[in-house]
């Protein structure tokens, strides 16, 4: 079995609107086993959307389109799905009843437009929706299957987990079974290169390499027919690719480095605060973006002057003056401050250039100190790091989690 997807909106050929419906549907399609080979955006003309309709169902059984289900003239998916799969469009009371009331329910009177939005395709199979006033639909055919769903993502996501996924499902000869290997601070090429008899080996499951900012992300997916049985396919090329790997890998679950520091710290009951000068709080923001944070999570401060540090942190003016702020010594002090000024378990700092002024030739800009102090001392990691401001503070916010990761996990800092 196979899909395709067609989002509609000539806003999107124009860049005005980020396509996130692709990605969103492309991963639910990933996860029931439905192979995905074509994504099309077409604006909205009847004469293009049309043909983009009837290429679609000639080679693919399923296509699923969004946007252009609203009540203007130029919301045409529609209309243009029902000639192409020759339906009539027919008045369904209970959704104009359910789109009147959406409007009532906030004192408003629906505007006559709306009911075009409760004609649907004759025999199809209605999707509520729960967020707003246009309903989805399922036509089935001999020729194919047509899935419409709303553009905006609020009123899609919802209606895609609770309407299409249980329908997929019914469908679907098979399922992927998908886990995903997490690794920070290598590069494709290393990981791709250390794991190359892994991948030179792979059938059922494959090996998928992605590279996100500082990390390696590769997703082990095996076509099944239950969930045991992807586990039992996947399970030892993961262990295999672990155990060459080694440290670098922080997760096999798909979770984020702040996702793991927090299950760490409450698995340990210990607490952290946090000082930061160059990241200016995402270090911090990172953390407690995680629920549960409460447990662990002491304080953050963002000491961005050198008075700041001095007076909050206790970092020695001697050190500031002979070293400078950006400095392993200060980096020390301030994950020291930290850690004693609030009673935590753990403290953690940064302080760096992170541009893209304030260089100099023996501190260059992307130069970042992380520190980190518990009760068996203080250690301090000298990053050289590339790229914009942004791309600095980020990077140094993720290196200083996964500071923490291995401090927490006893490994060699």
């Amino acid at each position: 079995m196979n899909a395709e997807v067609i989002t509609v909106g000539t806003e999107i050929l124009m860049g005005q609107i980020l396509n996130t419906n692709s990605q969103y549907i492309a991963n639910k399609l990933a996860e029931l086993g439905i192979s995905h080979y074509y994504d099309t955006t077409v604006g909205d003309n009847w004469d293009r959307l049309c043909t983009a309709i009837e290429n679609a169902l000639d080679r693919s059984d399923i296509v699923i389109l969004t946007g252009g289900l609203g009540p203007t003239s130029d919301d045409i998916t529609k209309e243009a799905a029902a000639h192409v799969m020759k339906r009539d469009l027919v008045l369904d009371r209970p959704s104009l009843e359910k789109i009147k009331n959406h409007f009532s329910s906030r004192g408003k009177v629906m505007p006559e437009n709306n009911i075009k939005q409760a004609m649907l395709p004759d025999g199809c199979i209605i999707l509520k929706n729960e967020v707003g006033t246009a309903p989805g639909c399922i036509i089935e055919s001999d020729n194919g299957t047509a899935i419409l769903l709303p553009g905006p993502p609020r009123e899609m996501n919802p209606m895609f987990e609770h309407g299409v996924l249980p329908y997929l499902g019914r469908i679907s000869d098979s399922i992927l079974y998908t886990r995903v290997i997490r690794i920070f601070g290598m590069g494709e090429s290393a990981v791709a290169s250390m794991i190359k008899d892994v991948i030179d080996k792979q059938t059922n499951p494959t090996i998928a390499p992605y590279v996100k900012p500082g990390e390696v992300t590769l997703r082990v997916t095996a076509k099944c027919n239950n969930i045991d049985e992807g586990k039992a396919l996947a399970e030892p090329v993961i262990k295999e690719i672990c155990s060459i790997i080694g440290e670098a890998v922080y997760s096999t679950d798909d979770e984020g480095l702040n996702e793991v520091c927090s299950r760490m710290l409450a698995d340990k009951q210990l607490t952290l605060a946090v000082a930061e000068s160059c990241t200016g709080g995402m270090l911090s923001s990172a953390l407690v973006s995680v629920p549960g944070s409460s447990r662990w999570f002491v304080e953050g401060a963002v000491t961005y002057s050198n008075d700041s540090k001095l007076r909050r942190l206790g970092v020695k003016p001697d050190s500031v003056a002979q070293f400078g702020a950006v400095s392993r010594i200060v980096a020390a002090q301030m994950a020291e401050g930290a850690r004693l000024s609030s009673g935590a378990d753990i403290g953690i700092s940064t302080t760096g250039i992170a541009g893209p002024c304030g260089g100099i030739d023996n501190k260059p800009v992307g130069l970042v100190y992380v520190g980190i102090a518990d009760l068996d001392g203080t250690y301090v990691k000298e990053l050289r790091l590339n790229g914009s401001r942004e791309h600095i503070r980020n990077l140094a916010t993720l290196n200083a989690l996964d500071l923490l990761r291995r401090r927490l996990s006893d490994s060699q800092v």
